[in-house]
């Protein structure tokens, strides 16, 4: 396993929000962490980057425990994150968007060159700044940051949100690429039809835990309901 959240209990001031959260990730494999608004999946997310600290349980990631590390230290040591609000520098070019997030962790490296052959349009908006780049494009230089970083594992939230149907499928098989490129993922995703057609396993919250996990392709035969029902958690 690259991730193994262990039976983690997270809490915003005296509100506890995680509740034994347990799930993980293996080398290479596309996780998908599914369930309603306000159900835990993105405090599970700054859980696993020691943003929102848990109090109780364990986080290792690629074998170390990295439940009381600073998040500067989580992100050297190969945990990528691509947030729901892309958090992109709007005043920066793209070029330099990415130049800045570039390190050197365990993993393989990724270059800016590399990032473009995944990306075909980025090299022609590397000059332009960012608040000039549409959502889709936004995007594209959020997950591309997150791969000049050299993650062993990208953490990524709502990789569909506000964008067309069209960039959502690009989006996707961006995935699925990077999943072939032998990168793990765990994708936090509103959308469950999105999330499930490219997911390896799925793991079902609802009130702060886990009440499902199985493989993916279980939840695809199961058809249209039973995504509503998994988007509900119900």
């Amino acid at each position: 396993m690259i991730l193994e959240v262990d039976n983690i209990h997270t809490f915003y001031g005296e509100t506890q929000v995680l509740f034994g959260v347990s799930l993980s990730v293996k080398k290479g494999e596309v996780v998908a962490l599914l369930g309603p608004n306000g159900a835990g999946k993105t405090t599970t997310i700054r859980s696993i980057l020691g943003l929102t600290r848990a109090r109780r349980g364990s986080v290792h990631f690629n074998g170390a425990d990295i439940t009381r590390a600073p998040t500067h230290k989580i992100a050297q040591a190969g945990v990528g994150w691509v947030p729901d609000d892309r958090r992109i520098f709007p005043t920066l070019t793209v070029r330099r968007n990415l130049e800045i997030a570039r390190k050197t962790t365990g993993f393989a490296n990724w270059t800016i060159d590399d990032a473009c052959k995944i990306f075909a349009p980025l090299e022609h908006l590397l000059p332009r700044e960012c608040e000039n780049l549409s959502g889709g494009e936004m995007q594209m230089v959020a997950i591309s940051r997150a791969l000049v970083g050299a993650p062993g594992l990208i953490l990524l939230d709502e990789p569909s949100q506000g964008l067309a149907p069209k960039i959502v499928n690009d989006v996707m098989n961006v995935i699925r690429r990077l999943r072939e490129e032998g990168l793990s993922m765990l994708i936090v995703e509103q959308n469950v039809n999105i999330a499930l057609s490219v997911a390896d396993r799925v793991f079902v919250m609802n009130h702060g835990r886990i009440v499902e996990e199985g493989p993916a392709e279980n939840y695809r035969k199961q058809g249209a309901a039973r995504a509503a029902t998994l988007a509900a958690a119900t």
